[in-house]
């Protein structure tokens, strides 16, 4: 598959910082909905055979996305994200964390300020993530978890459903 390995992470260990970037082969729009509507964010948002479920999402600053993400044995994992500020089509701010089904954070749990810009090119739409955490600890204990080759597998997902999407738009 072509788009394998396209993501690059950089970890910042001084800031404790996780950058993400990725080009998609898809124009802006389409790039920022599927980052911000729900109903495609949980086509991609979690690392296959892992599903992602949105309980409750609200995009607005202020807002917040309620969701799980559901193992093969059926397990959950619930996070919560809050939207801090968002320019439509340019970035967006949130703090995520584990909670629970309720959207009760679970402060034994790593959390992370998120800061997400879109830019749109002659090649498509480059996303950087710029994922920071409270402490080194934290960093280290996402890493552990596996939010790199998780991050990876999932922007995978992401560029294969944007040429989906892509395919059914330009057959309408």
């Amino acid at each position: 598959m072509e788009t394998k390995n396209l993501t690059t992470v950089r970890e910042n260990p001084d800031e404790n910082q996780l950058i993400i970037s990725r080009n998609f082969n898809a124009p802006l729009n389409l790039v920022w909905r599927a980052w911000t509507e729900p109903e495609i964010l949980d086509k991609w948002f979690a690392p296959e055979p892992w599903k992602s479920v949105t309980k409750h999402m609200d995009f607005k600053e202020g807002g917040h996305r309620l969701y799980y993400m559901q193992g093969p044995e059926g397990e959950k994992h619930w996070g919560k994200m809050m939207y801090i500020k968002i320019v439509p089509e340019d970035f967006f701010n949130a703090e995520d964390g584990f909670c629970d089904e309720n959207g009760n954070i679970n402060e034994e749990m790593p959390s992370s300020h998120w800061n997400v810009v879109f830019t749109e090119s002659e090649t498509g739409t480059t996303v950087v993530g710029t994922t920071t955490f409270a402490s080194t600890e934290a960093l280290k204990q996402s890493i552990e978890m596996g939010v790199v080759e998780g991050t990876k597998i999932c922007q995978d997902q992401l560029a294969e459903l944007l040429k989906e999407l892509l395919t059914e738009t330009q057959n309408g």
